[in-house]
């Protein structure tokens, strides 16, 4: 599926600048035509159909399995799922053949999220600390954190899990937003948008940067002079509780701003780049380089920190691995897991578990169709049965796409997601038919009218 978002510079960035939203979207069909998995990866345009193709060979090694096989140990699943040497080899768990196994992953715990009738936070979070640790993908990480430390620590959230879940349910988890900040929108449109998010509630904006020291000043001026401006704040606002802005930077209103260039920098001209913006006050800056590159983020950090402005990094983050070394070389302040970068739920809750031990918290990368779906539940089981805080947390939200979604996602008055209810959602990534007929690339009605002309 492809959305054409090129056309309006909703996605755009200083590394991507013409974004075409993009999904890779699997349905895995059962015996019982009632009961569906669906799942997905993102990707900005061409390079899905590649893989899509790759998603074919790994959903092949699930012909015949019997579901309730699968459900009895999630993480011994992902491990079948990963297990085919020849395709392994293309890897090895990273690039096209990891994220295609995202998608693969994801459709079979949306499958049984939606047997057992529960939205997949749920699922998870009604599980034993001993079902989530076997759920989970541990290989190569025992270095950090055993199956046994997981245990330990998974048994002592447990007496404030039913606390939390209910605290969430009625406040809502807290999020931040990207949608005034995209690199291609012009000084008019970051402005009203600023002010549109203000409205909403929300006091953590995000801003794209990286072309240009002297056009990200103005932009960010533009964008501080709105939210710190106590005359722009809504009717009945209400002041976020101090403890959530700890090295934040946050403004005197107690809004947030945060920076993020894509990966577009080396090492030394991330640091003075960022150095330049400093008056800014941005919490972050995120993906300042390679992705890969571990001792480089530690480096940027160690260089920023006199400035008081913290790394976050992990949308590009390939694997679990890659989070693990991010942790142990104190190259990040923040963890920024991607629902389908990362091969589906059970490495999430590898990366969500060392993140715990590390005490560094997870705000979820979602700048993508489907992402904000996806992540909600992850952030919900992070915070409900695994980290036990969403004080300093925030997820992102972008307010493309989602009416293509059967089970959208939703915020309240607050600017905080609203718990996703439904016992028929799954992992909420179930697209309208219609989407499907509309934005199927090449032969949906939207592409094949583009085609001719008449779009």
């Amino acid at each position: 599926l492809r959305f054409p978002t090129s056309l309006t510079g909703d996605g755009t960035d200083a590394m991507n600048t013409d974004c075409d939203y993009s999904s890779a979207y699997v349905i895995i069909h059962t015996s019982d035509p009632e009961l569906t998995g669906q799942g997905m990866t993102f990707t900005i345009g061409r390079g899905n159909d590649i893989v899509c193709a790759a998603i074919r060979e790994v959903a092949n090694r699930l012909i015949g399995k019997k579901l309730e096989d699968l459900f009895a140990n999630m993480g011994k699943t992902w491990d079948y799922l990963l297990a085919d040497s020849q395709l392994r080899w293309i890897g090895p768990e990273k690039g096209v053949i990891h994220i295609a196994s995202a998608a693969v992953d994801n459709a079979v715990w949306d499958l049984y999220a939606k047997s057992r009738k529960k939205p997949l936070w749920k699922l998870i979070v009604d599980m034993t600390p001993e079902q989530i640790v076997d759920s989970t993908a541990f290989r190569y990480i025992t270095d950090v954190i055993t199956k046994e430390e997981a245990l330990v620590m998974l048994k002592s959230r447990d007496a404030g899990k039913a606390e939390r879940e209910a605290k969430v349910r009625e406040l809502g988890y807290p999020a931040y937003v990207t949608s005034a900040g995209w690199m291609g929108y012009d000084d008019e449109k970051v402005a009203r948008l600023t002010r549109e998010a203000l409205a909403a509630g929300f006091n953590h904006f995000k801003m794209k940067v990286g072309q240009d020291v002297d056009n990200d000043l103005r932009r960010g001026r533009i964008i501080r002079s709105i939210i710190d401006d106590p005359q722009n704040l809504p009717t009945g606002y209400v002041p976020p509780d101090p403890a959530s802005l700890v090295g934040k930077n946050a403004g005197p209103t107690g809004s947030v701003y945060m920076i993020d260039a894509n990966q577009v920098w080396d090492v030394p001209e991330a640091i003075d780049y960022v150095k330049q913006l400093a008056e800014l006050k941005p919490w972050f800056i995120e993906e300042p380089t390679a992705p890969d590159d571990i001792l480089g983020h530690a480096a940027i950090r160690k260089a920023l920190k006199p400035y008081g402005i913290g790394v976050a990094t992990g949308e590009h983050a390939h694997n679990r691995m890659i989070f693990k070394q991010l942790l142990q070389a104190e190259a990040i302040d923040v963890v920024q897991i991607d629902s389908v970068r990362l091969a589906g739920v059970s490495e999430v809750l590898a990366v969500l578990l060392m993140a715990a031990k590390f005490g560094v918290p997870v705000c979820p990368h979602a700048g993508g169709v489907g992402l904000c779906e996806h992540a909600l539940h992850l952030s919900l089981i992070d915070y409900i049965v695994i980290s036990g805080t969403m004080e300093r947390n925030v997820l992102e939200y972008v307010t493309h796409l989602h009416e293509n979604f059967v089970y959208p996602c939703t915020v309240n008055s607050r600017a905080r997601y609203n718990v996703p209810n439904d016992p028929n959602e799954g992992y909420s990534i179930q697209m309208h038919e219609s989407s499907i007929a509309e934005y199927e690339w090449p032969n949906g009605t939207y592409w094949t009218k583009a085609t001719s002309g008449k779009a």
